[in-house]
């Protein structure tokens, strides 16, 4: 959460609070929590599409002749060879390997490239892409604040988003970015999202939000939606969370996405020794999906316990699935846990409710 007690506003503020929306504090901004039914705006999202403020995630900016160096050496990922018009997620950790944050880059030109931050880490990722970035021709950025971020998602998004713009959208693959127009609004238009399902997301000056919002939320099937439906949406999606199934205490190993770590990158990198390290070493625990067999939720922080009542786990993400009609969660089990167990449970303030272990991820888009 922000170290400033006053959350701050979105330049959408005005407009989610008109539509009626659970305003709440998120990561120091006052986000919409959900306009009326959040499990109507997550199966919108699913079968049609659905419009999202996420303009309090940070977008950071580093430039010049050696921007790439700077970030092959700062993150894990190996940033040189993309091309330009390219994204990649990867992740900015410790020196022990903690995850600090987990991000996506984009190159938007030769020497020019786009960091998006979570909302709570944005000050962290800055500082620290500031002290990497030390000894490199680069420099950093932080535009977070003239900038707004616009999601539309859903299946419908592309079909909706061409009516506005003259970008060559079927071409677009995923984890791509392009410069153009949308309803009259510069805009880089990145085809990437946090919910499972196709979708772009906008990224525009903070003083052209309102009208383009405006435009989007008037087509019809376009449903507002907020942190509630995103939520369920990125949980069903086998997505992680910073501060649940990511944090300083975690590696990308641990939860599963060691695949981010590019050894094989001929620069050095900040953790690349832990790393190593925990690469070659047995896993201490591992994160997987929960699917309840009864109807109570299993909600962050609740234990995971085996036949015997012992715990051997903790829940980090966890709801009711709208798409699924039964709750599900991620939890990471003990190494001490068998692949095959099928006798495990969770705490659920004081009853022991059956779970089955599942692969993650809950959903997969045809």
């Amino acid at each position: 959460m922000s170290a400033d007690p006053t959350p701050k506003k979105t330049p959408l503020y005005d407009v989610h609070a008109a539509l009626g929306a659970n305003l709440v504090d998120f990561a120091g901004y006052l986000m919409p929590l959900r306009y009326a039914s959040e499990t109507a705006e997550h199966r919108a999202v699913r079968t049609g599409s659905g419009l999202f403020d996420l303009s309090h995630m940070g977008e950071i900016f580093l430039t010049g002749p050696q921007a790439a160096a700077a970030l092959d050496f700062a993150l894990v990922g190996n940033i040189s060879p993309m091309a330009v018009g390219k994204a990649r997620y990867t992740m900015i950790v410790q020196e022990d390997g903690g995850v600090l944050d987990d991000l996506i880059v984009y190159r938007l030109a030769a020497e020019t490239y786009l960091v998006v931050a979570n909302a709570s880490n944005v000050a962290v990722v800055r500082d620290a892409l500031v002290e990497r970035a030390k000894g490199f021709e680069a420099e950093v950025d932080d535009r977070s604040d003239a900038y707004a971020l616009i999601a539309l998602q859903g299946p419908d998004a592309q079909d909706i988003l061409l009516r506005y713009t003259d970008a060559p959208l079927p071409e677009l693959k995923y984890y791509a970015i392009l410069p153009g127009e949308v309803a009259g609004v510069d805009a880089l238009i990145a085809r990437t999202g946090y919910t499972g399902e196709d979708g772009f997301e906008l990224f525009v000056a903070a003083d052209d939000a309102v009208g383009l919002w405006n435009t989007l939320a008037g087509v019809e099937g376009v449903v507002p939606s907020g942190l509630s439906a995103r939520d369920t949406l990125r949980l069903e999606a086998g997505m992680p969370l910073y501060g649940n199934e990511l944090t300083t205490d975690t590696t990308p190993f641990d939860a599963g996405l060691g695949r981010v770590v590019k050894f094989e990158k001929e620069s050095d990198f900040v953790g690349r020794t832990a790393l190593a390290a925990r690469a070659e070493a047995a896993a201490g625990r591992r994160l997987v999906g929960l699917v309840a067999r009864g109807r109570r939720a299993p909600r962050k922080g609740y234990a995971v316990v085996g036949p015997d009542g012992t715990p051997c786990g903790v829940v980090t993400s966890g709801a009711p699935s709208p798409t699924l009609g039964t709750p599900i969660a991620m939890a990471y089990l003990d190494a001490s846990v068998p692949e095959d167990t099928t006798e495990l449970a969770v705490d659920v303030r004081g009853r022991h409710e059956p779970v089955d272990v599942v692969a993650l991820p809950f959903y997969k888009r045809s």
